[in-house]
């Protein structure tokens, strides 16, 4: 089932994206398991983020290609971060790229949705725990993590987009094909077969400490291939078996004082 919030006139909704009709899904898809009447064809809605994390969980340095890219050593458990909700655009959504930024990424990933609270959870029932998967495109300001601004690198407004839907009926999300494109043209081709830790490895590590909650999601990294954007551009992730979500990249005004510093 392929699980949707939309937005329609002033209304917003949830709901089960059927063929080429949402239905109706009650307040939240994550307490009801039936899809009700029909709300709207497709086309005559906008799409939104299809959930509304709390806490987004990012694992870095997770697939072996990249790894072996970068030349960065391999992991010996997870590398974590976070990335802020005010992050999270939907699909079709513009991301925004600084002015006073020199270089902005796209790294395509699988984003795994919580179904109900998470802790201490084992890697061989992590199934229990996820709603279902979507695609997400973990946006970063290369310039400000390289001079340690790992936050705002990561956290800025528009930087976790989100979408199209939350795809229910995944049997193996250690076995799909995941690709990003720019403007049409294949920039990361990989399998999610090539993570170092698997969904259930990661959910088992993350929530040792940390409690996930319905609704929050977990970002599995990123295959080899990470590179620039500039606005303009047009930034697709097609998730086999998931879907395709797809961001255009607009610019910023420059700021006054270029170079500018911050005082507390």
């Amino acid at each position: 089932m392929r699980l949707v919030r939309y937005r329609k006139a002033e209304h917003t909704g949830h709901g089960a994206l059927i063929g080429e009709y949402i239905h109706a899904m009650g307040d939240s898809p994550l307490g009801s398991s039936r899809p009700g009447p029909r709300i709207a064809a497709v086309d005559e809605v906008e799409l939104l983020a299809p959930c509304d994390p709390r806490t987004i969980v990012c694992a870095g340095s997770n697939y072996a290609g990249q790894i072996a890219e970068k030349q960065r050593p391999w992991p010996t458990q997870p590398p974590l971060f976070l990335k802020a909700p005010n992050a999270v655009v939907g699909p079709g959504s513009a991301v925004i790229h600084p002015a006073e930024l020199r270089r902005l990424e796209y790294e395509g990933e699988l984003a795994v949705v919580i179904g109900r609270s998470a802790r201490d959870v084992s890697a061989a029932s992590f199934a229990d725990y996820v709603l279902g998967y979507t695609c997400a495109n973990d946006i970063t300001a290369h310039d400000w993590r390289a001079d340690g601004q790992w936050t705002r690198a990561k956290s800025a407004d528009t930087f976790c987009p989100l979408g199209p839907w939350i795809e229910t009926a995944v049997d193996d999300p250690q076995a799909l094909r995941l690709r990003t494109l720019v403007n049409g043209r294949t920039v990361q081709d990989g399998s999610t077969a090539d993570m170092v830790f698997g969904v259930g490895e990661l959910l088992a590590f993350v929530t040792r400490w940390i409690t996930l909650q319905p609704g929050d999601v977990l970002l599995t990294g990123s295959p080899a291939g990470v590179g620039p954007l500039v606005p303009g551009d047009r930034v697709e992730v097609r998730i086999e078996g998931v879907g395709t979500l797809s961001n255009p990249v607009a610019g910023t005004e420059p700021l006054d004082a270029p170079g500018t510093t911050f005082t507390t």
